[in-house]
């Protein structure tokens, strides 16, 4: 199989094509590590650009009752940093999208910046997204990553003015992950009404990717937000899957069922209406 891509080739490709990125959020190791590891093969094979897989925490401040549940199964059964490596590292080869790790910045720090990074980058990890760094006290995870090879991707968030977000866009690598709404993660009924020109506004600043997450749940809601962004980010209807589905042999085929109807409305010609 060919080698994984980088976040920069995705993008790159993507762009060639007339394509938007779809990108699917998995808590790691919930219900386990090694289903974990079959829900990303399967998240590849059903047409997956990027796989975001978060690291369990125990004070996930970004993250709503969803992830938070998911986290909290991950943590009673062990899941750590230095479990979940050696699981991405046998994935190199069988899976080519690219994989980014949430994570919080507490367990990079345990672990210790620079080796975090080199250990991320050394089992196939693209990128990184740490939701609760500030742009002010980034320098130090930021040459951690740079210096192993792994894209930081910074959050933007509706609140962030004009000269904020260009910052923002300036130092994030592979994309910019902009948060659709104030708040926690977690499935709304509806997008904001305001998405399109948060959008445009990050748009004026920079030229790089665009993905937009939090309050994405539907085929329907990918439609709309490729409309105007690069990628659509769908955690929490996922992570709610996958815990519905606890103990059904099918587990990891119905979920692939539902990234393969997010991956459908990322393509030309999809509607929201016919999405539902």
């Amino acid at each position: 199989m060919a080698e994984r891509r980088r976040l920069d080739d995705t993008f790159a490709r993507l762009r060639r094509e007339g394509g938007r990125a779809l990108i699917p959020y998995f808590t790691a190791g919930d219900p386990s590590l090694e289903v974990t590891r079959l829900l990303v093969e399967e998240a590849d094979a059903r047409g997956a650009d990027v796989i975001e897989v978060g690291l369990p925490f125990s004070d996930p401040l970004a993250d709503g009752p969803t992830i938070q549940r998911a986290g909290a199964r991950a943590l009673a059964s062990g899941v750590s940093l230095a479990k979940l490596l050696p699981v991405v590292a046998s994935l190199q080869g069988q899976v080519k999208a690219p994989l980014v790790l949430m994570t919080y910045l507490n367990p990079l720090y345990r672990y210790g910046l620079e080796a975090a990074a080199r250990d991320l980058a050394k089992a196939g990890f693209a990128g990184l997204i740490v939701p609760d760094l500030p742009l002010e006290e980034s320098p130090p995870v930021e040459r951690a990553a740079r210096a192993a090879g792994l894209d930081l991707v910074y959050i933007a968030a509706p609140t962030s003015g004009p000269e904020r977000l260009r910052r923002i866009a300036r130092q994030s690598r592979g994309f910019v992950y902009l948060v659709a709404l104030t708040g926690i993660t977690g499935e709304r009924p509806e997008l904001p009404p305001d998405l399109v020109a948060l959008v445009r506004d990050l748009r004026a600043v920079t030229t790089k990717p665009i993905g937009v997450g939090f309050g994405i749940s539907t085929p329907a809601h990918v439609a709309e937000v490729v409309r105007s962004a690069d990628a659509a980010i769908v955690g929490s209807a996922i992570v709610r899957l996958v815990e519905s589905l606890a103990g059904d042999p099918a587990l990891v085929r119905k979920v692939g069922d539902f990234i393969a109807a997010l991956k459908a409305a990322t393509r030309p010609g999809s509607s929201p209406a016919s999405r539902e």
